[in-house]
């Protein structure tokens, strides 16, 4: 079975769920939920990280493991979805503006577009569209809201295709390294695919508690 065609299977597919995903759809379902995660504000809740370290050791088992996945495929597949699915956001912001966020009544989305305009007032456009790559949500909403915001498209286009790149690449590359090192790594998937989704969600939490404290010291200020 090609990676990039669908694949019949009996069982529904959880969007949540990165092996599903994988099973069911191969690389091409990396490079569609990357795309909507990246592009799209209704895919703020769609599992990049693990996606893509996932799939990274995945192509490490090669055809022993539960999805047969090849590395060069899959690091196109991740980077087309992320890089079109970061400009895409862009220019819903650019025509939209902010009532493009102001519809969504989604709280983590929100607390994402506060923290997104922090980072581009904080550290400036460049590396402000970098960093927001290793959030989740963040880096949902920063790339519509720099559109908003009329960061100039040339400079979004440099810093978002870096740090589009370096995403992808390193996690799945990291995945692939820890799949090359232990012997029968997919026997461990799930635990391995907890612990991504844990660390890649320590940097939100992080702020969400900077940003209580913030507020609580302001309340107490005042």
């Amino acid at each position: 079975m090609s990676v990039f065609s669908l694949a019949a299977s009996p069982q529904a597919v959880n969007l949540l769920d990165a092996s599903s995903l994988l099973g069911a759809f191969g690389a091409l379902g990396i490079a569609v939920v990357l795309f909507a995660e990246t592009g799209l504000l209704v895919g703020f809740f769609l599992p990049g990280d693990s996606l893509l370290f996932t799939a990274g050791l995945l192509c490490a088992s090669g055809n022993h493991g539960p999805v047969e996945l090849s590395l060069p495929q899959v690091l196109i597949a991740a980077m087309t979805g992320a890089l079109l699915g970061a400009q895409a956001g862009y220019w819903i912001g650019r025509r939209g503006g902010r009532a493009v966020l102001a519809r969504s009544r989604a709280r983590r989305l929100h607390e994402g577009a506060a923290r997104a305009e922090e980072l581009l007032a904080r550290y400036g456009h460049a590396r402000a569209i970098v960093l927001a790559r290793f959030v989740p949500v963040v880096r949902t909403v920063l790339n519509p809201l720099a559109g908003a915001l009329n960061v100039p498209a040339g400079r979004f286009t440099l810093w978002q295709v870096v740090g589009g790149t370096v995403w992808t690449v390193g996690l799945v590359l990291a995945g692939y390294a820890l799949g090359s090192s232990v012997p029968n790594v997919d026997r461990y998937l799930l635990p391995i695919v907890a612990a991504v989704v844990v660390v890649s969600l320590i940097p939100l939490a992080a702020e969400l508690l900077r940003s209580r404290g913030r507020r609580t010291a302001e309340g107490d200020n005042s």
